[in-house]
């Protein structure tokens, strides 16, 4: 069995404010926008997983993010808060000075609200990422597995991967209109499971796409991300058909009670 040696590095946190200077909209559930301006100046994202947190109008329209604080982030007092959310940087380009954060639009919520009226000229808080979790190169094979909420990082990750490396995108959607293009250098199978009006929080097409991939030689690294109980049990088989802790890496995304965002 090889060892694949992962590296994990960390940044420094800079709190920005960005500029929106495009929005469009990708498929039914997934609205593109541009951020840049002189607060991205300095920015930089090394993993397809990475998060920035992002600060959002509150109720009363007011952009009232944190500062950093000696006790970690500190919100001014008398005033409320910008809800904040975890988002994926779907590209970063630093010699355009552009960032672009995919948004999955599902109703309610302060981040999906917002992007779904979002328009050039408009300005969000930022933060992040605190740091990078960079997955071995050296894999035979990567399986990218997730719901809506993880195709930005999965599109990037199929962006990144170099010519020869072999990759499986398992990909659980709202309905077809969701597919999106998803170029790469690299050789990759991408497999669309459309729930056509199941809930993303039971739906059984990934875990039953997951155990139906046929095997292969070499060494697989396998990337989950989807509601917290599923992408669980996912870990949970893969633990049971032997595969090495190392070579998973599963993510709760999001929480069935706790979804709005």
């Amino acid at each position: 069995m090889a060892h694949h040696l992962h590296q994990r590095l960390r940044h420094e946190v800079v709190l920005r404010t960005l500029d929106v200077l495009r929005v469009e909209r990708l498929t039914p559930h997934m609205q593109r926008v541009t951020f840049g301006g002189p607060g991205l100046h300095g920015f930089h994202s090394t993993a397809p997983d990475d998060h920035v947190k992002l600060f959002f109008p509150n109720r009363d329209g007011e952009l009232v993010p944190p500062m950093l604080g000696p006790g970690g982030l500190e919100f001014p007092a008398g005033r409320e808060p910008s809800p904040m959310r975890d988002y994926t940087p779907r590209r970063h380009d630093a010699a355009r000075g552009e960032l672009v954060v995919d948004f999955v639009l599902h109703g309610d919520g302060p981040a999906s609200s917002w992007a779904a009226q979002a328009a050039p000229g408009q300005r969000l808080g930022a933060g992040g990422p605190r740091g990078s979790f960079m997955v071995a190169g050296d894999f035979d094979r990567y399986v990218l597995a997730g719901d809506e909420t993880a195709l930005p990082a999965i599109g990037r990750w199929l962006d990144e991967l170099p010519a020869g490396a072999r990759a499986t995108a398992l990909i659980e959607i709202p309905e077809a209109a969701d597919r999106q293009m998803l170029p790469s250098r690299a050789g990759i199978e991408v497999c669309w499971l459309e729930r056509g009006g199941a809930s993303a929080a039971t739906s059984p097409l990934l875990e039953h796409a997951l155990r139906q991939l046929p095997p292969t030689e070499g060494d697989s690294f396998y990337w989950i991300a989807a509601e917290s109980d599923r992408a669980r049990a996912m870990r949970q088989w893969l633990d049971r058909q032997g595969v090495p802790k190392d070579w998973i890496r599963a993510t709760g995304y999001w929480k069935a009670d706790t979804a709005a965002a």
